[in-house]
């Protein structure tokens, strides 16, 4: 399994979690149990591996802080959105802004520029060309404003 699809899997869970209000901790400990997992295998190609031990502990470890974090990271959402409020903005693209904020923000092992250009290759499986580029807005406008680097625009 890719850190991409660890990746994918954890935007789902975090879309999960915020959708159905639950402790990520447990929506993660019945997600992944052997007998739900396997049911999802036979649904989606996203599930055709289970994650190995430092993939689980990526995919636990990013959801949990996403969750964790959230009021935070909605802030920066809201800020660098520029008028959106958060229930404008689409729920996968919501998932998708928060999970990289947080890599950017609590996870120093994955690099910003590779947190971005996942998180907008990921939205463009899940929305349209102009949530994508809302998305890559919203995650340069946060690179630029909050950590004072410059963020090429992905095309």
């Amino acid at each position: 399994m890719t850190r991409t699809t660890a990746r994918e899997i954890a935007i789902q869970l975090g879309f999960a979690a915020a959708l159905r209000k639950v402790e990520p901790s447990q929506l993660m400990d019945n997600f992944f149990s052997p007998e739900h997992y396997a049911s999802l295998q036979e649904e989606d190609e996203l599930y055709k591996e289970l994650p190995d031990k430092k993939q689980m502990a990526y995919i636990r470890r990013l959801v949990q802080l996403t969750a964790e974090n959230r009021s935070e990271i909605d802030g920066y959402i809201e800020r660098y959105s520029k008028g959106w409020k958060l229930e404008r903005i689409s729920r996968t693209a919501l998932a998708v802004m928060r999970c990289a904020i947080c890599e950017i923000l609590y996870m120093d092992e994955i690099p910003n520029a590779a947190a971005i250009n996942e998180a907008v290759e990921l939205a463009k499986g899940y929305d349209e060309p102009d949530t994508v580029a809302f998305v890559n807005g919203v995650l340069g406008g946060f690179m630029r404003g909050e950590l004072h680097k410059d963020v090429p625009a992905q095309e």
